[in-house]
């Protein structure tokens, strides 16, 4: 039997939470156990993996599922334009998508989250809001396929040739003529303002990548993040999208973090190569508490049916 004074002191304690402002009270649910038993991050693998821009075999979503399962991942992370050109037109269907998530977990995996793209960085408001709309659909698509985490980024100038040569340039490319990075960094800020009401509605978290334009930078992506202030956008790091110095900068970006995306290079990067000790790695989203998904993102040369397995074994060793 439950003792009554307990019971009265719960229900109080409660209500009192109830009281205190949205977020507030989500951020004491963030901090309860600051000391809470180790257990090993679960290890996902995004489709990009299988299909790294056409390098590797065009599989469907389904395939890609059935393929995470056979190698002992944990969860699934969809990569949008994936679904777009190798699943086309399936994304309006509702037969489709829960096809999808039975699909899952009936394999016992989580889709854990969906990689986005969309740009802000322009000075033109259409554009601006074209993107707001489209990054809206994608919160939507992943509400209804039950994602709880959204990778989204800044958008870049655009005035590379192509992306290419924004890799050639190691993510750098000069604005507009007439801006500067501080005229872009309130476009990004206010777009996503305007995102965040459907995307606490539909229960999904926005993960701001550090992933070229303003992003390139931890001090750009956490300079947004805390300017918007909302437990629904906070950070995605992606370990390869440091060309230099990653460690100093992982550890940067380690503490605001709520997903991570681990890139492998087996065979030899399609467009880089980094040697990235993930040991290393692992302990510096250890140390800062972080105990959420790791995404394997491979991006090499070798076929991906004997480098996604090893990407596995490795990113299980340094996470357990």
């Amino acid at each position: 039997m439950i003792d009554r004074r307990r019971f009265m002191q719960t229900a109080a304690s409660a209500a009192a939470l109830g009281a205190l402002p949205a977020g507030h009270a989500l951020a004491l649910d963030e901090t309860a156990n600051d000391n809470p038993p180790h257990r090993p991050n679960p290890i996902a693998v995004s489709t990009y993996s299988f299909w790294r821009f056409g390098v590797g075999k065009p599989l469907g979503m389904a395939e890609c599922i059935d393929q995470a399962a056979q190698m002992g991942f944990d969860a699934v992370e969809l990569l949008e334009v994936q679904i777009d050109r190798v699943d086309p037109g399936k994304k309006s269907s509702n037969q489709y998508l829960q096809g999808l998530k039975r699909r899952a977990a009936l394999a016992g995996l989580d889709l854990c989250g969906m990689s986005t793209h969309q740009g802000f960085v322009t000075p033109d408001k259409e554009i601006r809001q074209r993107n707001i709309d489209k990054t809206i659909a994608s919160v939507e698509l992943c509400y209804k396929l039950g994602i709880p985490f959204m990778r989204v980024n800044t958008g870049t100038w655009g005035t590379s040739k192509n992306f290419n040569e924004l890799m050639k340039n190691k993510g750098i490319e000069p604005p507009l003529p007439g801006y500067t990075d501080e005229d872009a960094y309130p476009w990004v800020i206010d777009s996503y303002q305007k995102v965040l009401p459907v995307a606490e509605k539909c229960g999904v978290v926005l993960g701001l990548e550090n992933h070229w334009g303003l992003g390139r930078t931890p001090e750009g992506v956490i300079r947004i993040a805390k300017a918007i202030d909302s437990p629904w956008l906070r950070v995605l790091t992606d370990t390869g999208n440091f060309l230099e110095d990653p460690y100093d900068k992982l550890k940067k970006m380690a503490p605001h973090t709520v997903f991570v995306q681990a890139k492998t290079y087996y065979g030899g990067g399609v467009w880089y190569t980094l040697d990235l000790d993930y040991d290393r790695i692992a302990k510096v989203f250890r140390d800062a508490g972080f105990r959420g998904y790791v995404s394997l993102e491979f991006e090499g040369k070798e076929d991906g049916q004997t480098a996604i397995p090893k990407s596995l074994a490795m990113l299980r060793k340094a996470f357990s």
